[in-house]
């Protein structure tokens, strides 16, 4: 079977798979070799046949799932889980190992649509959805990504404060440094430098064993469910905070458009998944070393449910364990400020120049993309000024801000569901059918998290674990209805021949994978939505307003002491 008839067959909008270039790229940039910081593929090139070459060929395309995983551990990411650590010892422990198939899931989507559509996803949403649903989707990611950076800065200046440095010398210095690593013009030497910063991650792995942990913590925590203490609307904020700044709607912008700019086809695609798992694991593994360390390092002592910022932290695993664990830790806080900077300013670039239409690559320098380095330097610029104002509450601003990531992600993973499910857009490489349950499921808990901390707000008092037992037995019921709807559905659409075996669809060839596109964005038909559709994504529209609120009341009653 050709591409042009698997393609028909299944109802996709057929493009021209042959040869393996996209026609919907904004400029040359995009197209041609890919030249990573560990090596080089030729865009024409042999696919690799050895075990040696396809883990050369793994090490070239490795950067851009790594990187957006490696950046989540940011700043904020870094106070979350030492919080969390400090605060209620290991009992969130487990957060972090329901979140890794989260992360796997989201990721994976945006990687099959970079490197498929060649188009960014803010650009994706507004030509499907149309410019309403655009300015949903990408206004909550300008917002949410200023008030990110804002935090990144100020890790930044909490990390070099704790060795003496004035924030008023840190902080320019760190927003210089970040805008010359983006205009060098030359994307190999944009992924070294966040090669740097990746490798440093690896410092909290040191920092826990010098706390002196225990396994027996480690495993309960891991596998138990719960919080010490119980749940209320404080720990919750917190869950939301870990789930916010692990899983955040900034990576999905990230990932598709660096995926895009370092020119990865589908011919790659199983490199970049894999890229993307390493990633993940990654991440987790050194958020859980940050919350080991602080939970040992301070959870018996006095400052024990004291945090109030991650340069107190520091000073208090300095004065508790060791100097060299507060010195560890500030540097980790400093190392995941950068990192998480530039790529949360990255992602935001990236979204203006698709929104505009206008150059934006690593790939350029500031005579060709002005606009795409221009809004990376104002956001930066204007995010450090934010923090140089005297008398902020850090703590609370950065513990919100990651809390509310976590608010906005379900609106976020609907869009990318309704983007994967696209046939004119994704064709062969749509999502399947337990792919999609998954997904749902994910939605599903990340809406009954943020419900959960709406009513804590407005009922102080309410059981908020019977309320989980209900809304996860209520989520359970919708789950498997759906599952029901999309069975009987499949089977209605189906005919059972004479011979009484159903017809299996046909499976398209690899080489039909490898090699289709989607045809040009401005050519495909806008998508109709039902009122059903409509209603629902209205409905998540006007909840998650009300949710933000309701955050917004919780965070500044922490930030009060109340």
């Amino acid at each position: 079977m050709d591409t042009t008839t698997f393609a028909a067959a299944n109802g996709a909008v057929v493009g021209t798979p042959v040869p393996p270039t996209r026609r919907t790229v904004l400029d040359g940039a995009h197209i041609g070799d890919i030249r990573g910081a560990l090596g080089t593929l030729r865009a024409h090139g042999r696919a690799p046949r050895t075990r040696r070459h396809r883990l050369l060929a793994l090490l070239a395309v490795m950067g851009p799932g790594l990187i957006v995983m490696v950046g989540d551990n940011d700043a904020g990411g870094v106070a979350t889980y030492a919080q969390a650590g400090q605060n209620y010892h290991l009992t969130l422990l487990w957060t972090l190992v329901l979140l890794v198939p989260v992360l796997i899931v989201n990721q994976e989507m945006v990687v099959r649509l970079g490197a498929v559509t060649g188009v960014g996803h803010a650009r994706l949403i507004i030509e499907r959805f149309g410019k309403f649903w655009g300015a949903f989707s990408v206004g909550d990611l300008f917002i949410l990504n200023f008030l990110t950076i804002v935090t990144e800065f100020i890790g930044v200046s909490l990390a070099l404060g704790y060795f003496g440095v004035s924030r008023y010398l840190a902080v320019p210095i760190a927003a210089l440094l970040l805008i010359a690593m983006t205009t060098t013009g030359s994307f190999r030497k944009w992924e070294r430098f966040m090669f740097v910063f990746v490798a440093t991650n690896f410092i909290a792995v040191p920092l826990a064993l010098l706390s002196h942990p225990h396994l027996g913590p480690i495993v309960t925590g891991s596998v138990a469910p719960g919080v010490e203490g119980g749940f209320n609307s404080t720990s919750m904020l917190l869950i939301i905070g870990i789930v916010g700044t692990t899983v955040a709607p900034w990576q999905l912008f990230f990932q598709q458009s660096n995926v895009i700019d370092k020119r990865i086809t589908p011919r790659w695609i199983n490199y970049e998944r894999a890229d993307t798992v390493i990633g993940s694991l990654i991440v987790v593994l050194g958020a859980a070393a940050l919350m080991i360390a602080v939970s040992f390092g301070l959870g018996s002592t006095r400052l024990h449910g004291q945090f109030s910022d991650a340069g107190a932290v520091a000073r208090g695993l300095s004065a508790h364990v060791s100097p060299l664990a507060g010195d560890l830790f500030a540097i980790a806080l400093l190392n995941a400020a950068v990192i998480g900077a530039a790529a949360v300013t990255l992602a935001s670039s990236y979204a203006f120049g698709d929104v505009c239409r206008r150059p934006h690559s690593l790939h350029h320098g500031l005579g060709t993309a002005n606009l795409f380095h221009g809004s990376y330097a104002v956001m930066v610029a204007l995010a450090a000024a934010i923090v140089l104002i005297p008398g902020a509450p850090l703590g609370t601003i950065t513990i919100a801000v990651q809390a509310l990531a976590g608010v906005l992600l379900p609106s976020a993973t609907v869009f990318l569901l309704l983007l994967c499910n696209d046939k004119a857009v994704l064709g062969p490489w749509t999502n399947s059918g337990w792919l999609n349950m998954v997904a749902s499921a994910i939605v599903g808990v990340l809406v009954m998290l943020s419900a959960i901390l709406t009513a804590t707000v407005l009922f102080p008092h309410i059981d908020v674990a019977l309320l989980t037992v209900v809304q996860f037995g209520a989520l359970a019921a919708g789950l498997a209805a759906g599952g029901v709807y999309l069975a009987r559905g499949r089977i209605f659409s189906l005919r059972v021949p004479a011979g009484g075996r159903m017809p299996r669809a046909p499976r398209p060839p690899r080489i039909v994978r490898e090699h289709w596109t989607m045809p040009q964005l401005e050519l495909l038909e806008r998508p109709a939505w039902s009122r059903i559709r409509k209603l629902g994504m209205i409905t998540l529209r006007g909840y998650l307003v009300i949710a933000v609120l309701m955050l917004i009341i919780k965070a500044v009653e922490v930030g009060i002491g109340h």
